[in-house]
């Protein structure tokens, strides 16, 4: 129960912070609809994502697991299906520039704005669970 909770907690997090990076996430009901959303990826992260990843087992063999982030995609867009409060329509980054790098500015839709948003999403959540250890 402490592992649900705390993958709960760290997914509420991660897909707040992407939906601040990004725009085209939306919550119908506000924040209850975003918990309800996050609830809904907390489950499918344990109960469909494995057998997603054991149907990408060859990507993911092939590419050393690069494409691990393709599972989150496809859990996100079963998500979307699920729920009524919840929809992605578009993946829109505004960009950034710094001194060391640039990331132009990306404006998709359909299935390439899950791709985006679940690319950041595993990145966050990732990067969020190896710190909590």
């Amino acid at each position: 129960m402490k592992r649900l909770v705390r993958a709960y907690t760290i997914q509420a997090i991660s897909l707040y912070f992407v939906n601040i990076i990004a725009i085209g996430l939306n919550f119908s009901h506000g924040v209850r609809s975003f918990l309800i959303t996050v609830l809904v990826l907390t489950l499918s992260t344990y109960l469909i994502r494995p057998v997603v990843n054991i149907l990408l087992l060859p990507l993911n063999l092939v590419t050393f697991g690069l494409f691990r982030w393709v599972g989150f995609a496809v859990t996100l867009l079963l998500v979307d299906l699920v729920l009524e409060e919840f929809s992605v329509d578009r993946f829109k980054f505004a960009g950034l520039t710094s001194e060391l790098i640039t990331i132009p500015a990306v404006d998709w839709t359909g299935f390439m704005a899950y791709v985006g948003f679940s690319f950041i999403l595993s990145l966050l959540v990732t990067y969020t669970f190896w710190v909590a250890k």
